[in-house]
């Protein structure tokens, strides 16, 4: 079966696109268009299986159409770009569930350590470890729309997708000196803690204030300024740079055009 998979997966990396799939590729990812020639063949193909796996479902009334499926799919095999091992792809992920703007989330919260409180939040989109990935698909065409303003709202949970699966930030979070993931652990860790000094010192960063508010989201929101602001990220962060570039595979200060 797994043969199998593999075998469909190969077929599928070589499948172009329709007429329209891109048009509609090069209409809502304009990332697509600076990159350079082999890895825009390469995210087609990635596009492919990524269509042809993952189960997408509209929610409050939203109809998923193939522009929100070529969008969310091709964003979110950019950060598989770098993969040569067509054995991995998200294998954890099971469906993507589509709002059609910003929704309203039930979130609850210890009180004292007892009791729960019950209350709700607007989001985006979040990611959870049982294989789902909600997006509001307004927040997904703006944060596709500028390539350059380093927010992307599929590269960040899609971000958190691999976390889960690779556990990237699990060693960080227990203690990142001790861990046996030295070289990422311990750069990523201490890059971690010097942001918090940052911002608690008020000091203006390229990082957004935002990935302060734990390792896993640190890590989502540098996978954003490493995919749309690479060049800046290498010059201020270059050993947190190197080591997204050793996880991702990827050098898009090297290629990525803008």
């Amino acid at each position: 079966m797994f043969g199998f998979k593999k075998w469909r997966r190969k077929r599928l990396l070589n499948k172009s696109f329709s007429d329209d799939q891109l048009i509609s590729l090069k209409k809502n990812v304009p990332y697509y268009q600076h990159l350079p020639a082999h890895l825009q063949k390469k995210l087609v193909g990635l596009t492919q299986i990524f269509l042809d796996e993952k189960r997408f479902e509209g929610c409050a009334g939203l109809e998923i159409t193939d522009d929100i499926r070529v969008s969310i799919a091709a964003q979110a095999s950019i950060l598989l770009l770098g993969t040569e091992d067509l054995s991995y792809f998200y294998e954890d992920l099971r469906s993507v569930l589509v709002y059609p703007k910003t929704y309203v989330a039930k979130v609850k919260q210890r009180n004292n350590g007892i009791f729960v409180e019950e209350g709700f939040e607007q989001r985006h989109g979040e990611a959870w470890s049982h294989g789902y990935v909600i997006l509001a698909w307004n927040e997904v065409q703006q944060g596709a729309s500028d390539i350059r303003d380093g927010e992307n709202l599929v590269f960040h949970e899609f971000a958190h997708q691999l976390d889960y699966e690779y556990g990237a930030t699990d060693q960080i979070e227990q203690d990142y000196e001790e861990s046996h993931f030295l070289s990422w652990a311990r750069i990523i860790g201490s890059e971690y803690q010097q942001f918090l000094k940052s911002i608690e010192q008020n000091q203006q960063t390229l990082i957004d204030e935002y990935g302060a508010t734990n390792p896993a989201e640190f890590f989502a929101v540098v996978t954003e300024l490493f995919f749309e602001k690479p060049k800046e990220l290498k010059s201020k962060h270059p050993k947190l740079y190197n080591q997204l570039k050793d996880f991702y595979q990827q050098d898009p200060a090297a290629y990525f055009k803008y």
